[in-house]
């Protein structure tokens, strides 16, 4: 687990409190930003942000292509959180005619679903497999899930709705664990790797 080298995608969003976390349990975080930066990496994160705008940074950057085919393969693990889980999410309910994503997830999700900015909410959330407690989770204009495929396996659900799935090495989370001092979840995401 400390020894994982994690791209952390830095196109646009919350990336430097994810850094911050996976550095305090020994992991080395690197900034993702172009294709190049993809070789010798363990997994990646794709932080919250604005998921339109992501894909379309992805897609410029000429990233999009490379990192979905490594997620695909198997190649890499990957943490997704809010934006980053709309982009996993194969499906993507509300979002723009042109938003093409990362689709590596069997999910279909809603944006922005759990209501706008103003609507923003914590709650301690019960995650299976996580000792300690609930985790005290941050949703800010968060995504819902609304169909979860036969692979993907519900680790967390807020009144009823999946909000953290896991397929495989994949990770895809509709809160913002980087805003918790509580670094379980990164914890837990890599020891998965």
């Amino acid at each position: 687990m400390g020894g994982a080298k994690v791209g952390v995608l830095g196109l646009q969003g919350a990336a430097r409190r994810h850094a911050e976390a996976l550095e305090a349990l020994g992991a080395t975080a690197v900034a993702l930003g172009r294709p190049e930066h993809l070789a010798g990496l363990d997994a990646v994160v794709l932080p919250g942000g604005e998921s339109t705008t992501i894909a379309r940074l992805l897609a410029g950057t000429g990233l999009a292509e490379p990192l979905r085919r490594a997620l695909a393969e198997g190649d890499l693990g990957v943490l997704g959180t809010c934006a980053g889980m709309i982009l996993l999410a194969r499906e993507v309910l509300d979002g723009r005619p042109d938003q093409v994503g990362l689709g590596t997830m069997d999910l279909t999700v809603r944006r922005n679903a759990f209501g706008p900015q103003p609507a923003s909410f914590e709650a301690e959330v019960a995650v299976a497999g996580l000792a300690g407690g609930p985790f005290p989770a941050t949703f800010i204009r968060a995504p819902v899930v609304t169909r979860v495929g036969p692979g993907v396996e519900v680790l967390a659900t807020v009144d009823g709705q999946p909000v953290l799935c896991r397929q495989d090495r994949r990770w895809a989370c509709a809160f913002h664990p980087e805003l918790s001092a509580d670094l379980r979840l990164h914890e837990a995401f890599l020891a998965s790797i």
